[in-house]
């Protein structure tokens, strides 16, 4: 069996959230870089590859899987040891909620794309930028905070890491590059702290990948 294949960007909050996820469920991969910096997702190979022009992207099994909680979903179905979700229906369905909150609310406004277009197309100053991502950072994590609080241990959803982790880790990483505050989130604090302590978690971390030259 071929080794998997990571389409990759080592600041790609999606991407840091599928090593994380490979990492958890110790599946050895390759990273292959995507250079944001130099539009590498737009050229023409690329695209043939990942018509989205987007990472991450994984080839595994002979399958080509995009869309990061599309590939989580898959490598829990594939690889059951260290589940990402619970086994219930309604405490699978919190823990999703809780990995979409991140996913679907508040990194999709604050995606690199998105930046680019508020500044090359509609010519917003850096501090507009910055306050529009501060703004969509400060709008999700308070009702992540509301949500996790009742289920919470030493994670999100108990005292195992789960999906909602994989999503909550980047997106903290990225309020702390924007300098947003936090102090009003004690249970995320928590887990992202005890996430980050797990060798799966720490080794998925955008400093420790390779950055293109």
């Amino acid at each position: 069996m071929s080794r998997p294949i990571l389409y990759d960007y080592w600041r790609s909050s999606a991407a840091y959230r599928v090593r994380i996820a490979l990492n958890l469920k110790g599946i050895d991969y390759e990273s292959r870089q995507v250079d944001f910096r130099a539009d590498e997702q737009k050229s023409a190979d690329y695209r043939r590859l990942n018509p989205q022009g987007l990472v991450p992207m994984l080839e595994i099994d002979g399958h080509r899987l995009t869309q990061s909680l599309a590939i989580l979903n898959y490598l829990d179905l594939r690889y059951p040891n260290q589940p990402l979700l619970p086994a219930s229906a309604a405490e699978r369905a919190h823990v999703v909620a809780m990995a979409m909150t991140v996913a679907c609310d508040i990194h999709p406004l604050n995606n690199l794309r998105v930046l680019k277009y508020l500044k090359s197309e509609l010519g917003h100053s850096q501090d507009e930028i910055d306050a529009w991502y501060a703004h969509w950072i400060a709008e999700g994590l308070p009702a992540l905070e509301a949500l996790a609080a009742p289920t919470a241990g030493k994670f999100l959803f108990g005292d195992a890491p789960t999906g909602a982790d994989v999503c909550l880790v980047p997106q903290l990483y990225n309020a702390r590059r924007y300098d947003v505050p936090l102090d009003n989130y004690p249970t995320l604090l928590r887990a992202d702290e005890n996430a980050n302590k797990l060798d799966a978690f720490a080794a998925a971390h955008p400093d420790r990948q390779e950055v293109p030259a």
